[in-house]
């Protein structure tokens, strides 16, 4: 792992959680975008040292959505910065850890990633995402 890249926060809606960040924390939006592969709408924050990343599910069928339904609004996922995603994948599922799905997926901000499975890591869902694939934007 390069570093922890960023947290994943699940919201209902981007524009009622923003001002939260910008006006209340004075934390930078740095963009938004839709991620279709993953089924939400994102913003991401710059807070010094780590972004935040805000995930609006665009469909009841997003994991978002069904985050939100079953645990409510909060963190979702803590995303570690890597470099070769499939070799890294490789890696983790040879000492026997599992993933969400057997690929890496087109994440936001061009980057390239994947889940580890939480049930494999005491809860928490991370996320691996490889920038290289964009050419290194560093905004996911």
């Amino acid at each position: 792992m390069k570093k922890t890249d960023h947290i994943g926060v699940a919201v209902k809606s981007i524009e009622n959680a923003l001002p939260f960040y910008t006006e209340m924390l004075a934390l930078t939006l740095i963009k938004q975008e839709t991620v279709e592969s993953q089924g939400v709408k994102v913003a991401f924050l710059d807070a010094g040292n780590i972004k935040i990343e805000l995930l609006e599910p665009v469909n009841d069928q997003s994991p978002i959505a069904r985050f939100i339904e079953k645990k409510g609004e909060g963190i979702h996922h803590v995303a570690f910065g890597v470099e070769n995603i499939d070799k890294r994948m490789d890696e983790l599922t040879s000492k026997g850890l599992s993933f969400t799905a057997e690929k890496s997926k087109p994440g936001a901000g061009g980057a390239q990633v994947a889940f580890l499975h939480p049930k494999q890591a005491h809860g928490v869902l991370y996320e691996l995402c490889d920038h290289s694939y964009n050419g290194g934007d560093d905004h996911e």
